[in-house]
């Protein structure tokens, strides 16, 4: 067998396989490693340290209904060791095997840009800002694969508004934490360290954008963007930015980390649109993690990802041009 290699080492962002064309491998290697070890339990262990990472404080939170979907939720385990977290890894067991490096106390993250109210807030405030919601929320990946996930958070607008944004400020952007020492995918030149990512000043203020520091009922696991980090449901998931230090408001369109590196491919809005396909794979279906029987069908993509109450935001826009 021949493996092409690009001749600088770089791993370009077409050259990462999507799911569905190399899950029956992972599977395969999965099964011969498991008979390999049997009895010894290291498949087990991964799966043990992600549940003691997020089982190490609970959080109480009310359930917000109205904003949380009834359909069955992805399991704890899958959630936690099947992650895009490239700061830890390229591979979808990487963060799980890695992200254990991430110290996330201290932590602070500063708001600035154009806001009156600038300020630096450590994890501990940004917990007791406002009354913490549990939210079930759709998260559907780029690459055609989705969860439903119990995110525990408060909107994005509560910390928003602390700040009192200025009339300049149009968008907000997200800069999360590059620190090699605690995050060995930093080596790869995959990206443009730091992750960036941005949003609309209105998509942010929509109380659908959601400021999470916890999922099923507990904080964050590392490889889930501990302590603190974005979840937007009615975009891809590599808008929702993790491991947050950093959030500036912008009179201007900021760069965003995937936008930069694959434009083609990686649209600023990146809103889930079924009808825009990725130039490598349709997007008109998706696949539930937790669902991957050999016989069990594909789901079909919702627009938006089903949130029909952000359409309004999108008023005359071409969203295949603006995608």
């Amino acid at each position: 067998m021949l493996f092409k290699r690009n001749p600088d080492g770089i791993i370009l962002p077409s050259e990462i396989t999507p799911r569905e064309v190399y899950e029956g491998r992972r599977q395969f290697i999965a099964r011969a490693a498991a008979t390999a070890v049997a009895g010894s339990g290291i498949w087990e262990m991964a799966n043990r340290e992600a549940f003691a990472q997020a089982t190490a404080q609970r959080l109480a939170a009310t359930r917000n209904a109205a904003l949380s979907t009834t359909e069955a939720q992805t399991s704890f385990k899958d959630a936690s060791s099947y992650n895009n977290y490239y700061e830890f890894g390229t591979d979808k067991g990487d963060p799980v095997e890695n992200a254990h490096t991430l110290k996330t106390r201290p932590w602070t993250v500063t708001i600035e840009g154009e806001v009156k109210k600038p300020v630096t807030l450590d994890i501990d405030r940004i917990l007791k800002l406002a009354p913490l919601e549990e939210r079930v929320y759709r998260l559907r990946c780029v690459e055609g694969w989705s969860m439903v996930i119990p995110w525990v958070g408060y909107s994005l607008s509560n910390l928003l508004k602390q700040v009192e944004p200025t009339g300049n400020a149009k968008y907000v952007e997200f800069t999360t934490l590059a620190d090699r020492r605690q995050m060995p995918g930093l080596r790869s030149p995959v990206l443009d360290w730091p992750y960036v990512e941005g949003l609309r000043m209105d998509e942010a203020m929509h109380p659908l954008a959601l400021l999470a520091v916890g999922m099923y009922g507990q904080v964050l696991p590392n490889q889930n963007g501990a302590p603190v980090r974005l979840v937007v449901p009615w975009k891809y998931g590599f808008k929702s930015a993790k491991s947050i230090v950093r959030i500036r408001l912008v009179s201007r369109q900021p760069r965003t980390a995937w936008n930069d590196s694959a434009p083609n491919e990686y649209g600023f809005y990146s809103n889930v649109n079924p009808n825009v396909d990725h130039p490598r794979w349709s997007q008109a279906t998706e696949r539930r993690i937790g669902e991957d029987g050999f016989f069990q069908r594909k789901r079909k993509t919702l627009m938006f990802n089903g949130y029909d109450q952000v359409a309004s935001l999108y008023g005359g826009m071409d969203l295949k041009k603006f995608f």
